[in-house]
């Protein structure tokens, strides 16, 4: 219990200053993004069917189009993809993978030729996602009840996933949580999903007043 107990802590303290590492860098191409009047998004963000405009999908989340949008981005980016990564930074890492290249794709794939994605409210539903499913496959009480609050609290944002609210990326969003939810199939813990083998019946012994409790005595002591 102990040592579960200390890898969840080396393992949040992971997460926590990963998700820092995280936030510092957007901010700091924040910056440099403003200073060059959006430049930066406007040629790293994504643009659809464009063969050669596949590998921004990596850069997208990085960008914003101005301050509103990555304070609107950063606090749940921050909180869910912390609460992604506590149990481990590698199925943190793959999930993210997953994640990026789902929305990128789906965003490349019918987003508008004349429109430029960029932002990181993709990774937010993602995580949302992994999160709030990773949990129920686990069959892992504290992952449950983690994503059980997570739900509660951000559920209202699920609308976005809709083509409701004109100049949002509905496709980045649908298509991050669709990668989240793949991501906790995928990275479940298999060991806890499979179901526990029934332990063998003990063979039945003799009752000392057996007829044949005499002669399995002596085939027994005699190695037989």
């Amino acid at each position: 219990m102990a040592s579960k107990l200390a890898q969840l802590l080396s393992d949040s303290r992971r997460a926590l200053l990963t998700m820092l590492g995280i936030q510092a860098v957007i901010w700091a191409v924040q910056v440099v993004n403003w200073l060059d009047d959006y430049d930066l998004s406007r040629e790293y963000g994504l643009r659809s069917e464009r063969v050669d405009d596949l590998p921004e999908m990596f850069t997208m989340p990085f960008l914003h189009f101005s301050w509103d949008h990555i304070v609107s981005n950063s606090w749940p980016l921050f909180v869910l993809g912390f609460l992604a990564a506590y149990r481990g930074m590698r199925k943190f890492l793959l999930a993210s993978l997953v994640i990026t290249v789902s929305g990128g794709l789906l965003v490349w794939l019918l987003e508008s030729p004349n429109h430029v994605t960029a932002g990181a409210s993709g990774m937010v539903y993602g995580y949302l996602g992994y999160v709030v499913l990773r949990g129920v496959l686990d069959r892992n009480v504290l992952d449950a009840v983690v994503g059980l609050g997570v739900a509660a609290v951000y559920w209202t944002i699920l609308i976005g996933v809709l083509p409701v609210f004109p100049g949002v990326s509905w496709l980045g969003h649908l298509g991050g949580l669709i990668g989240g939810l793949a991501a906790a199939v995928l990275l479940r813990d298999r060991a806890r999903s499979k179901p526990v083998p029934a332990a063998p019946a003990p063979a039945a012994t003799p009752a000392p007043d057996s007829p044949n409790a005499a002669l399995l005595k002596e085939l027994d002591d005699l190695g037989l």
